[in-house]
């Protein structure tokens, strides 16, 4: 594969699964951009190859390399969220304060 299509292929791959993994934020930020590219661009260059999968097709890009590459970015982006926030998905907005007990309803024994 040519290094602007392997590079073209990971940027729309790394930003799709961005866009899956992000959780409830709108915003793509550029590490985790950057982290799925790198995962896309790994996948498409050198795991495809290596199982013997055609990343160019008679017509272009081949289906299956396309889906190596975003089952990739979406392996290392979901590893990166897993080291960093302890989930798979990388939700921001979650808010880092503890919040207090639940308080009960009714008072057993006070009727």
């Amino acid at each position: 594969m040519d290094a602007i299509t392997l590079l073209t292929v990971a940027v729309l791959v790394g930003w799709l699964a961005t866009l899956i993994l992000l959780g409830k934020n709108e915003d793509v930020y550029v590490c985790d951009f950057s982290i799925a590219v790198a995962g896309a661009a790994l996948a498409g260059g050198l795991i495809a190859p290596s199982l013997g999968i055609s990343p160019t097709g008679e017509y272009g890009l081949s289906l299956s390399c396309t889906l190596i590459s975003w089952a990739g970015a979406t392996a290392l982006l979901a590893a990166a969220n897993l080291l960093r926030y302890g989930r798979l998905r990388g939700d921001r907005r979650r808010s880092t304060r503890k919040r207090a007990p639940a308080q009960p309803l009714a008072h057993p024994g006070k009727d």
